[in-house]
């Protein structure tokens, strides 16, 4: 196969180029950032790609968006997507976008030849090949606010009526500074991306009506 690699830290591009060959696939070309993925991708139109969710600039999903947006541009790529974390919010993302030709593996796998090889196969073939944690994950799935404690979730609602700190301060008779600190623990719980708090606060509102 003529493949395509996005990795940013250089031991492990250049060992997966060395691995690829040696197995007899053709690296045709390799980015180290997010902005160059798809370029290259459409100019050499491989057969598959092997990409790093996280990549500068920013090192939050331009690997990912990178992916999707080639999958609707060139029908059929195959993509082998690499995380150093079980990212589950990602691969659901990905695999929404259709199972088909879709891999997501931690990178610990890339050092065990045998099963990155098998991986590579599976979506060669038009399967998917999964990590087993990430398997593990998505199958666990459950609602975002279970994870919230009963303080938290009293926050949440406060937010969802639309006060402000203050007002959630005095309602549930606690400081400002751990209303703050409940704000910031939902964030990180429903894994809302870093942006300004304003922007963050209307996502969890979201997610909160949602459910």
């Amino acid at each position: 196969m003529r493949l395509v690699i996005a990795e940013d830290n250089v031991l492990l591009r250049e060992g997966l180029i060395l691995l690829l060959n040696e197995v007899g696939h053709e690296v045709v070309a390799t980015a180290s950032t997010g902005p160059d993925i798809l370029p290259l991708l459409l100019e050499h139109r491989p057969d598959a790609a092997v990409l790093d969710v996280r990549l500068p600039p920013g090192f939050r999903d331009e690997g990912l968006r990178a992916a999707i947006e080639a999958r609707r541009r060139l029908p059929g790529l195959l993509v082998l997507m690499l995380s150093q974390y079980v990212e589950e919010t990602y691969a659901a993302e990905l695999l929404a976008e259709g199972a088909a030709g879709i891999g997501y593996l931690l990178k610990d796998r890339v050092a065990r030849m045998e099963e990155f090889q098998e991986a590579l196969a599976r979506v060669a073939a038009g399967g998917t090949a999964l990590d087993p944690e990430v398997v593990s994950q998505l199958f666990n799935r459950h609602d975002p606010l279970d994870m919230l404690t009963p303080r938290e979730r009293e926050v949440l609602e406060l937010m969802a009526q639309g006060h402000d700190n203050p007002t959630i301060a005095k309602t549930l008779h606690i400081t400002e500074r751990s209303v703050s600190k409940h704000i910031g623990n939902i964030f990180a719980k429903l894994d809302l991306p870093p942006s300004d708090s304003g922007h963050r606060r209307v996502l969890a509102v979201l997610t909160y009506l949602e459910s």
